[in-house]
Protein backbone atom coordinates (compact mmCIF):
# COMPACT_ATOMS: atom_id res chain seq x y z
CA UNK A 1 0.00 0.00 0.00
CA UNK A 2 1.33 3.33 -0.94
CA UNK A 3 2.14 5.76 2.26
CA UNK A 4 0.44 9.01 3.01
CA UNK A 5 3.10 11.28 1.21
CA UNK A 6 3.00 9.05 -2.11
CA UNK A 7 -0.77 9.35 -2.10
CA UNK A 8 -0.55 13.42 -1.05
CA UNK A 9 1.45 13.77 -4.11
CA UNK A 10 -0.64 11.78 -6.53
CA UNK A 11 -3.66 13.86 -5.32
CA UNK A 12 -2.02 17.08 -6.02
CA UNK A 13 -0.76 16.53 -9.23
CA UNK A 14 -4.35 15.38 -10.32
CA UNK A 15 -5.78 18.66 -8.77
CA UNK A 16 -3.25 20.46 -10.85
CA UNK A 17 -4.67 19.04 -13.58
CA UNK A 18 -7.84 19.48 -13.14
CA UNK A 19 -7.46 23.15 -13.06
CA UNK A 20 -7.32 23.49 -9.11
CA UNK A 21 -5.16 26.67 -8.47
CA UNK A 22 -3.20 25.13 -5.30
CA UNK A 23 -3.74 21.90 -3.36
CA UNK A 24 -3.12 21.08 0.60
CA UNK A 25 -3.79 18.79 3.52
CA UNK A 26 -4.38 19.31 6.77
CA UNK A 27 -4.82 16.35 9.66
CA UNK A 28 -8.65 16.04 10.66
CA UNK A 29 -9.04 17.22 14.71
CA UNK A 30 -10.61 20.01 16.17
CA UNK A 31 -9.48 23.24 15.57
CA UNK A 32 -8.48 24.01 19.48
CA UNK A 33 -6.79 27.53 18.31
CA UNK A 34 -10.09 28.41 16.35
CA UNK A 35 -12.49 27.88 19.07
CA UNK A 36 -12.11 30.85 21.28
CA UNK A 37 -11.97 33.09 18.33
CA UNK A 38 -15.09 31.70 16.79
CA UNK A 39 -16.56 32.23 20.39
CA UNK A 40 -15.77 35.97 21.00
CA UNK A 41 -16.29 36.97 17.50
CA UNK A 42 -20.11 35.51 18.06
CA UNK A 43 -20.35 37.19 21.34
CA UNK A 44 -19.62 40.17 20.25
CA UNK A 45 -22.28 40.34 17.71
CA UNK A 46 -19.76 40.76 14.95
CA UNK A 47 -21.87 37.95 12.60
CA UNK A 48 -24.71 40.33 12.41
CA UNK A 49 -27.84 39.15 11.18
CA UNK A 50 -26.31 35.92 9.78
CA UNK A 51 -27.80 33.75 12.69
CA UNK A 52 -26.81 30.74 11.15
CA UNK A 53 -23.13 31.34 11.91
CA UNK A 54 -24.12 30.64 15.74
CA UNK A 55 -25.47 27.23 14.45
CA UNK A 56 -23.50 23.83 14.64
CA UNK A 57 -20.77 25.39 17.12
CA UNK A 58 -19.20 22.05 17.29
CA UNK A 59 -19.71 21.19 13.53
CA UNK A 60 -17.32 23.99 11.96
CA UNK A 61 -14.29 23.03 14.94
CA UNK A 62 -14.25 19.65 14.07
CA UNK A 63 -14.32 17.80 10.67
CA UNK A 64 -15.02 14.28 12.38
CA UNK A 65 -18.30 15.26 13.34
CA UNK A 66 -19.36 16.14 9.59
CA UNK A 67 -17.56 12.65 8.37
CA UNK A 68 -17.31 10.37 11.33
CA UNK A 69 -13.32 8.70 10.93
CA UNK A 70 -12.23 11.03 9.33
CA UNK A 71 -8.50 11.68 8.96
CA UNK A 72 -7.18 14.16 6.24
CA UNK A 73 -8.72 17.62 5.05
CA UNK A 74 -7.98 18.54 1.38
CA UNK A 75 -8.38 21.65 1.20
CA UNK A 76 -7.81 23.74 -2.92
CA UNK A 77 -8.12 27.03 -3.83
CA UNK A 78 -9.45 27.49 -7.63
CA UNK A 79 -8.72 31.03 -9.29
CA UNK A 80 -11.79 33.11 -10.02
CA UNK A 81 -9.11 36.41 -11.39
CA UNK A 82 -10.39 38.34 -14.15
CA UNK A 83 -9.76 41.42 -15.91
CA UNK A 84 -13.03 42.48 -17.03
CA UNK A 85 -14.34 45.65 -16.00
CA UNK A 86 -17.70 47.45 -16.15
CA UNK A 87 -17.51 50.04 -18.31
CA UNK A 88 -19.63 52.42 -17.01
CA UNK A 89 -17.56 53.87 -14.20
CA UNK A 90 -20.70 55.38 -12.61
CA UNK A 91 -22.67 52.33 -12.97
CA UNK A 92 -23.36 50.46 -9.38
CA UNK A 93 -20.68 48.15 -8.95
CA UNK A 94 -20.60 43.97 -8.55
CA UNK A 95 -18.31 42.24 -6.95
CA UNK A 96 -15.24 40.27 -9.93
CA UNK A 97 -16.67 36.26 -8.27
CA UNK A 98 -19.82 37.49 -9.48
CA UNK A 99 -19.17 38.02 -12.91
CA UNK A 100 -20.05 34.82 -14.27
CA UNK A 101 -21.97 31.41 -13.47
CA UNK A 102 -22.48 30.78 -9.69
CA UNK A 103 -19.19 29.23 -8.08
CA UNK A 104 -20.88 27.07 -6.22
CA UNK A 105 -22.53 25.37 -8.64
CA UNK A 106 -19.40 25.43 -10.66
CA UNK A 107 -16.59 24.19 -8.47
CA UNK A 108 -19.17 21.55 -7.71
CA UNK A 109 -18.81 20.59 -10.45
CA UNK A 110 -15.33 20.66 -11.30
CA UNK A 111 -14.81 18.89 -7.50
CA UNK A 112 -16.28 15.72 -9.05
CA UNK A 113 -13.37 14.19 -11.13
CA UNK A 114 -11.10 14.72 -8.73
CA UNK A 115 -12.97 12.38 -6.38
CA UNK A 116 -13.85 9.88 -8.21
CA UNK A 117 -10.03 10.20 -8.71
CA UNK A 118 -9.35 9.26 -5.21
CA UNK A 119 -12.15 6.62 -5.18
CA UNK A 120 -10.78 4.52 -8.12
CA UNK A 121 -6.53 5.50 -7.15
CA UNK A 122 -7.34 4.71 -3.23
CA UNK A 123 -9.86 2.46 -3.01
CA UNK A 124 -13.51 2.61 -0.99
CA UNK A 125 -12.86 6.08 0.97
CA UNK A 126 -15.41 7.79 2.79
CA UNK A 127 -16.19 11.49 1.99
CA UNK A 128 -17.52 14.78 1.73
CA UNK A 129 -17.39 18.03 -0.15
CA UNK A 130 -17.97 20.88 0.89
CA UNK A 131 -18.33 24.80 -1.47
CA UNK A 132 -19.12 27.41 1.01
CA UNK A 133 -21.82 25.32 1.85
CA UNK A 134 -21.82 23.72 5.07
CA UNK A 135 -20.42 24.71 8.52
CA UNK A 136 -16.83 24.13 7.67
CA UNK A 137 -14.46 27.17 8.75
CA UNK A 138 -12.61 26.86 5.04
CA UNK A 139 -10.25 29.93 5.86
CA UNK A 140 -8.70 27.35 9.17
CA UNK A 141 -8.13 24.41 6.50
CA UNK A 142 -6.67 26.20 3.95
CA UNK A 143 -4.35 27.75 6.30
CA UNK A 144 -3.55 24.70 7.73
CA UNK A 145 -2.60 23.23 4.41
CA UNK A 146 -0.50 25.40 3.48
CA UNK A 147 -2.47 27.15 0.74
CA UNK A 148 -2.23 30.14 2.43
CA UNK A 149 -1.98 32.74 5.47
CA UNK A 150 -5.17 34.62 6.55
CA UNK A 151 -4.07 38.21 5.12
CA UNK A 152 -5.51 41.08 7.69
CA UNK A 153 -8.66 41.69 5.60
CA UNK A 154 -9.23 37.83 6.51
CA UNK A 155 -9.30 36.17 3.28
CA UNK A 156 -6.78 34.09 2.31
CA UNK A 157 -4.03 34.62 0.57
CA UNK A 158 -1.28 32.78 -1.51
CA UNK A 159 2.22 33.86 -1.59
CA UNK A 160 3.21 34.70 -5.51
CA UNK A 161 -0.69 34.21 -6.37
CA UNK A 162 -2.67 36.60 -4.57
CA UNK A 163 -6.39 36.52 -2.90
CA UNK A 164 -8.57 35.80 -6.19
CA UNK A 165 -9.89 32.22 -5.79
CA UNK A 166 -12.55 30.33 -4.08
CA UNK A 167 -11.80 27.65 -0.81
CA UNK A 168 -13.39 24.08 -0.90
CA UNK A 169 -12.71 21.11 0.75
CA UNK A 170 -13.15 17.41 0.60
CA UNK A 171 -13.06 15.40 4.26
CA UNK A 172 -11.71 12.22 3.76
CA UNK A 173 -10.92 9.12 6.32
CA UNK A 174 -8.08 8.55 4.23
CA UNK A 175 -4.36 9.09 5.86
CA UNK A 176 -2.37 11.50 3.82
CA UNK A 177 0.37 13.18 4.69
CA UNK A 178 -0.02 17.34 6.07
CA UNK A 179 1.45 19.97 4.66
CA UNK A 180 3.02 23.08 7.10
CA UNK A 181 0.78 25.21 7.80
CA UNK A 182 1.08 28.84 5.88
CA UNK A 183 3.14 31.55 7.38
CA UNK A 184 2.10 35.01 7.22
CA UNK A 185 3.75 37.69 4.80
CA UNK A 186 1.59 40.92 5.30
CA UNK A 187 4.40 42.75 7.41
CA UNK A 188 3.30 45.92 8.18
CA UNK A 189 1.00 46.79 5.80
CA UNK A 190 -2.10 48.09 6.40
CA UNK A 191 -3.63 49.33 3.46
CA UNK A 192 -6.91 46.68 3.22
CA UNK A 193 -7.44 48.56 6.70
CA UNK A 194 -7.53 51.80 5.47
CA UNK A 195 -8.94 51.67 2.74
CA UNK A 196 -12.07 49.73 4.31
CA UNK A 197 -15.14 52.91 3.84
CA UNK A 198 -17.02 51.16 6.56
CA UNK A 199 -14.20 50.79 9.25
CA UNK A 200 -15.09 46.93 9.07
CA UNK A 201 -11.40 45.78 9.17
CA UNK A 202 -9.32 45.51 12.19
CA UNK A 203 -5.99 43.50 11.96
CA UNK A 204 -7.10 40.02 10.91
CA UNK A 205 -10.40 40.80 12.29
CA UNK A 206 -13.53 41.61 10.19
CA UNK A 207 -16.78 42.71 11.80
CA UNK A 208 -19.53 41.10 9.68
CA UNK A 209 -22.37 43.58 10.68
CA UNK A 210 -20.34 46.60 9.03
CA UNK A 211 -18.70 44.77 5.92
CA UNK A 212 -20.21 45.89 2.36
CA UNK A 213 -20.36 42.43 1.62
CA UNK A 214 -22.80 41.86 4.13
CA UNK A 215 -24.80 44.78 3.66
CA UNK A 216 -25.19 43.97 0.31
CA UNK A 217 -26.44 40.52 0.47
CA UNK A 218 -26.49 38.93 3.62
CA UNK A 219 -28.61 41.37 5.52
CA UNK A 220 -32.10 40.93 4.96
CA UNK A 221 -33.43 44.58 6.73
CA UNK A 222 -32.99 47.73 4.84
CA UNK A 223 -29.42 49.17 4.84
CA UNK A 224 -28.69 51.07 8.44
CA UNK A 225 -28.47 54.75 7.24
CA UNK A 226 -24.70 55.08 9.37
CA UNK A 227 -23.73 53.81 6.17
CA UNK A 228 -24.96 56.57 3.81
CA UNK A 229 -22.26 57.40 1.59
CA UNK A 230 -19.79 54.84 2.51
CA UNK A 231 -20.60 52.15 -0.01
CA UNK A 232 -18.39 53.19 -2.42
CA UNK A 233 -21.17 52.52 -5.36
CA UNK A 234 -21.22 48.75 -4.52
CA UNK A 235 -24.61 47.36 -5.34
CA UNK A 236 -23.33 43.15 -4.66
CA UNK A 237 -20.52 42.82 -2.75
CA UNK A 238 -17.01 44.79 -2.48
CA UNK A 239 -13.54 43.60 -4.10
CA UNK A 240 -11.90 47.12 -2.11
CA UNK A 241 -10.04 45.37 0.09
CA UNK A 242 -8.45 42.68 -2.55
CA UNK A 243 -8.08 45.82 -4.81
CA UNK A 244 -5.55 47.42 -2.45
CA UNK A 245 -3.96 44.75 -1.62
CA UNK A 246 -0.17 44.14 -3.10
CA UNK A 247 0.23 40.65 -2.88
CA UNK A 248 -2.78 40.70 -5.75
CA UNK A 249 -0.35 42.38 -8.38
CA UNK A 250 0.94 38.40 -8.88
CA UNK A 251 -2.60 37.31 -9.90
CA UNK A 252 -3.40 35.50 -12.90
CA UNK A 253 -6.29 35.62 -14.94
CA UNK A 254 -8.54 32.30 -14.23
CA UNK A 255 -9.14 29.53 -17.47
CA UNK A 256 -12.42 28.89 -16.28
CA UNK A 257 -15.04 29.82 -19.21
CA UNK A 258 -17.94 29.87 -16.78
CA UNK A 259 -16.59 32.65 -14.69
CA UNK A 260 -16.03 34.92 -17.75
CA UNK A 261 -17.96 37.82 -17.29
CA UNK A 262 -21.13 38.44 -18.98
CA UNK A 263 -21.29 41.00 -21.46
CA UNK A 264 -24.34 42.51 -21.53
CA UNK A 265 -23.45 42.81 -17.56
CA UNK A 266 -20.41 44.92 -18.33
CA UNK A 267 -21.65 46.60 -20.61
CA UNK A 268 -25.16 47.57 -18.23
CA UNK A 269 -24.78 51.65 -17.74
CA UNK A 270 -25.98 53.71 -14.66
CA UNK A 271 -29.48 54.13 -15.96
CA UNK A 272 -30.01 50.83 -16.66
CA UNK A 273 -29.29 50.04 -13.61
CA UNK A 274 -31.61 52.08 -11.79
CA UNK A 275 -34.31 51.49 -14.33
CA UNK A 276 -33.98 47.54 -14.27
CA UNK A 277 -36.87 45.25 -14.19
CA UNK A 278 -37.49 41.85 -12.37
CA UNK A 279 -37.29 40.89 -16.30
CA UNK A 280 -34.00 41.88 -17.16
CA UNK A 281 -33.14 41.29 -13.80
CA UNK A 282 -33.96 37.08 -14.33
CA UNK A 283 -32.66 37.06 -18.05
CA UNK A 284 -28.88 38.84 -16.40
CA UNK A 285 -28.25 36.88 -13.51
CA UNK A 286 -29.61 33.54 -14.56
CA UNK A 287 -27.86 30.94 -12.84
CA UNK A 288 -25.77 33.89 -11.11
CA UNK A 289 -24.40 34.65 -7.41
CA UNK A 290 -26.38 38.15 -7.77
CA UNK A 291 -29.59 35.74 -7.39
CA UNK A 292 -28.85 35.68 -3.91
CA UNK A 293 -30.30 38.92 -3.35
CA UNK A 294 -33.23 38.05 -5.52
CA UNK A 295 -34.57 41.11 -7.48
CA UNK A 296 -35.83 43.30 -4.26
CA UNK A 297 -33.01 43.05 -2.61
CA UNK A 298 -30.65 44.32 -5.67
CA UNK A 299 -33.29 47.32 -5.89
CA UNK A 300 -32.86 47.94 -2.48
CA UNK A 301 -29.07 48.28 -2.65
CA UNK A 302 -29.34 50.30 -5.67
CA UNK A 303 -31.89 52.62 -4.24
CA UNK A 304 -29.06 52.69 -1.47
CA UNK A 305 -26.63 54.20 -3.34
CA UNK A 306 -28.81 56.87 -5.23
CA UNK A 307 -29.66 58.93 -2.23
Amino acid sequence: MASGDVNARLLKAEAERLGFLACGIAKAEFLEREAPRLEQWLRQGKHGRMGYMANHFDLRLDPRRLLPGARSVISLAYNYHTDGVQEDPEAPKVSTYAFGRDYHKVIKKRLEPLMDFIQERFGDVAMRSFVDSAPVLEKAWAERAGIGWRGKHTNVIRQGQGSYFFLCEIIVDLELEPDAPATDHCGTCRRCIEACPTDAITPYGVDGSRCISYLTIELKESIPEEFAGKMENWAFGCDICQQVCPWNRFSTLHTEPEFDPRPELLALTKDEWYGMTEVLFDRLFEGSAVKRTKYEGLQRNVRFLGR
